[in-house]
């Protein structure tokens, strides 16, 4: 009698610390993102979205997570981060969502983050590489992915030492994101004493770079650190190409995707870009990716992109660690588990990931790919210089 009473207190307990926690019921998780579905960057989260959505039903398909379907709510914020506070008081608020995973943009998330902590909403595996989305430390956030600093760092690097550049320069986004890959770049260019020989700047949505690859150009520069997006790096070196000027360009992740040489065809030939995960192609020569590629294909229409492969891999990441939590799933059951949990490299190719009390972002290294014949080819592992 005494054992059944304990039993019914400790279901009591379960039940009521289920009530108190957003966004879980018995039957369903629910997880909030903010994409880009209509401004700049809808080239990269439309194929991030059906990623998400992708995953999220193969879980279900095979009975959840612990018994729970996912829910997965996806906003527009449109690349403005007065929307994206909008869309997640709308998610945070109407939605109960358990946790933001994969939202896009810098700016976007750091708009987000106040409303979603207020009501004790993790933000999970952010698609951005900026330092804040784990720094400074709060239980709150965790990033998988190196940040545009520390792939710059080491990227450059290896780049100037392997082929004897002698005069590096930059061409940057007048924005936070830009910074981070120029600083990144310096303090590689530091531990192997060279110092930025040029830089040069523009803003969000130029289209115009002649004056900055004329002034580079006139530098001597033999390699251009491009601190851009989709638009300015096919602009960018397009420019130098149409000028007959045939300096190397090196990326961040941020202009890591097929939509780059689908864009610039031969005249992005060569560019070269740090990256975390592979770039999914439907003949890739794994076989479990060509048979995602195709299936995802035959779902969307389209091929897949390397923001399919994020968007599908940080939905595993979710679950993986959501599986692993336990039926009594709250929101500090989430975060003990998370601080103890290592994620293997995935078949995308994926640095293997190592979360900690101290440590919220999953791994640190990039790896080089350049365009060669209109595909990215890895051209080294993780460098880990």
């Amino acid at each position: 009698m005494k054992l059944k009473f304990i039993a019914l207190l400790l279901a009591a307990a379960s039940g009521a610390a289920l009530a108190q926690t957003q966004g879980v019921t018995e039957t369903e998780i629910t997880i909030g993102s903010g994409q880009d579905l209509s401004g700049p960057l809808a080239g990269y989260s439309k194929p991030l979205r059906n990623g998400m959505m992708m995953r999220a039903e193969e879980i279900n398909e095979q009975g959840g997570i612990n018994g729970r379907k996912l829910k997965l709510v996806v906003e527009d914020h449109g690349y403005d981060p007065k929307k994206a506070v909008l869309v997640t008081q709308k998610m945070v608020q109407r939605d109960k969502i358990f946790a933001m995973l994969g939202t896009i943009g810098t700016a976007m998330n750091m708009a987000s983050m106040p409303i979603q902590f207020e009501k004790n909403v993790p933000n999970l595996f952010p698609l951005t590489a900026a330092r804040e989305m784990y720094e400074p430390l709060h239980k709150l956030k965790f990033s998988f992915a190196a940040t545009y600093y520390d792939q710059m760092r080491s990227g450059v690097k290896h780049m100037v030492k392997a082929k004897g550049y002698k005069k590096v320069c930059s061409m940057y986004q007048d924005d936070d994101f830009g910074l981070e890959v120029v600083r990144g770049a310096e303090a590689g260019l530091k531990e192997i004493n060279l110092a930025m020989a040029e830089k040069t700047t523009f803003k969000r949505g130029a289209t115009d770079f002649s004056s900055q690859i004329a002034r580079m150009r006139g530098a001597g520069c033999d390699l251009v650190v491009l601190g851009t997006i989709i638009r300015e790096t096919v602009g960018g070196i397009g420019e130098a190409r149409k000028n007959g000027w045939n300096v190397d360009f090196i990326g961040s992740s941020a202009a890591y995707d097929a939509i780059i040489h689908k864009l610039g065809g031969k005249v992005v030939d060569g560019f070269y870009a740090t990256n975390t995960v592979n770039n999914p192609y439907m003949d890739d020569a794994s076989k479990s990716v060509r048979a995602w590629a195709e299936k995802y294909k035959q779902k969307f229409n389209e091929d897949p992109t390397v923001f399919s492969a994020y968007g599908y891999a940080v939905v595993s990441g979710f679950a993986t660690v959501a599986e692993k939590t336990g039926p009594n799933f709250t929101t500090d059951a989430f975060i003990a588990q998370m601080e103890k949990t290592t994620l293997p490299r995935d078949m995308f190719g994926s640095d293997e990931m190592t979360f900690t009390k101290t440590k919220h972002l999953g791994s640190n290294r990039a790896r080089l790919s350049q365009i060669q014949n209109g595909k990215w080819v890895p051209i080294t592992d993780y460098i880990t210089e």
